[in-house]
């Protein structure tokens, strides 16, 4: 049988063409291999170059591998985080036409380590968390998009910190399935597979010596169960609000950061009974929301302050009629962002008078007037409104703040 190179991208097979396929992979030359960390595998996986482009290649029998190309493929279509397939190489023979097993190739994730290689560094319990926590949204998104693992372990997935995101992708999608909605019984025994691996790579790591002190291998995979379970309920549960009750809304996004994530994308569709709103999470690094609010809107604040001015805009932006994310024709977000700083975020901030603002910035004003408006629309059970929520603080608020401020006689003569 002749050499088979199946790919979608005509220049794949032509970049392909030049490496050693008449020689088992464990036989490659040093010279076309490239020296990056691997995670365990069943199969043997080397890292090659390919002209300009960095590929993983994995030698497997050929129905399994053209089954895993298809599956990554459908993954890529669904937007799930995975690595590129691109090509499946068939009819491999040795020198002396004795047959070879045939090759998946991905390409590289560029800058990206697999998660057992990370947690080999010894790193702080913190941010063993924050990993875990990505390792859950990717599993509760390959969950939805209706996708069984089989085999979710650190070693099969790859972690990449990417403008201040971590994020986690799958490499490993032979034991997968793909159905049109997994069942309850599905979720459980994949994300039971997932405890069990998590926990005994863990074992293995503190038997060697690399894993913190601190961290207990059993009770660390449960946890991402825990984090699983937790995230689940807040995503898939059925939330229809009145219309017009954006502070439910705000209740759901607060609930979120809670548990640990951010919310990457909100989605508000209108109905004749509701809106329904739909969120897609996102683990993300210190200074991440700095970063993003400096760069939609030009204002620099601190972390918090960021956090919740960003959910305010992501909020605003789902009530436009000109905001479609993914449509070409819809504004971009910039546009959108910089018409909420001009019509919404600065006339609120003016509304109070400047010789009542006291040491506070125009952020940390507009943090506060947002968290007045959500304790009144949560006390009179419907959304108040910026105006009224600004008049009440005015009123009520800033005169008590400004008493609290204001020196005592004794502080005085002391």
């Amino acid at each position: 049988m002749a050499l088979q190179i199946s790919a979608t991208n005509p220049e794949h097979p032509a970049l392909l063409l030049e490496l050693p396929w008449q020689l088992p992979l464990e036989q490659w030359p040093e010279e076309v291999l490239v020296p990056l960390p691997r995670g365990i595998s069943r199969h043997v996986v080397r890292y090659a170059r390919a002209g300009d482009e960095v590929i993983a290649v994995k030698e497997l029998a050929e129905r399994p591998a053209l089954r895993e190309y298809e599956l990554l493929r459908d993954l890529d279509r669904l937007g799930i985080p995975a690595v590129d397939p691109l090509a499946v190489v068939t009819g491999r023979t040795d020198a002396e036409e004795a047959p070879l097993e045939s090759v998946l190739v991905t390409r590289h994730l560029g800058g990206s380590m697999p998660y057992r290689s990370m947690f080999e560094t010894t790193m702080r319990p913190a941010t063993m968390h924050r990993l875990m926590d990505a390792l859950a949204v990717l599993l509760v998104r390959l969950h939805l998009a209706g996708f069984a693992w089989g085999d979710c372990s650190l070693s099969n997935t790859l972690f990449r910190r990417d403008a201040g995101a971590y994020a986690a992708y799958l490499v490993d999608a032979e034991t997968g399935d793909l159905h049109p909605q997994l069942s309850p019984g599905q979720r459980d025994y994949d994300l039971e597979l997932a405890r069990v691996n998590i926990s005994g790579e863990l074992l293995d790591l503190e038997a060697s010596g690399a894993l913190h002190p601190s961290v207990d291998a059993i009770e660390f995979g449960m946890e991402i169960c825990s984090r699983y379970g937790s995230l689940w309920e807040e995503l898939t549960r059925s939330s229809v609000y009145p219309a017009g009750k954006y502070h439910f809304i705000e209740r759901r996004i607060r609930r979120l950061n809670d548990l640990g994530f951010d919310v990457a994308e909100m989605q508000i569709e209108h109905a004749p009974n509701g809106d329904t709103v739909t969120f897609v999470p996102k683990v993300v690094d210190a200074g991440h929301h700095q970063r993003q609010l400096l760069r939609l809107t030009g204002l620099d604040t601190e972390e918090n302050q960021a956090r919740r001015l960003l959910n305010d805009l992501e909020s605003w932006m789902a009530t436009q009629d000109d905001y479609a994310p993914g449509d070409p024709l819809g504004a971009r977000p910039e546009v959108l962002a910089h018409r909420w700083v001009r019509d919404v975020f600065r006339p609120t901030v003016r509304a109070v008078p400047l010789e009542m603002r006291g040491s506070m910035d125009p952020a940390e004003i507009y943090h506060e007037l947002l968290e007045h408006r959500w304790y009144l629309s949560e006390r009179a059970q419907q959304d108040i409104g910026l105006d009224t929520a600004v008049d009440d603080y005015i009123k009520n608020i800033l005169p008590k703040a400004r008493e609290t401020l204001q020196p005592t006689p004794a502080a005085t003569a002391d």
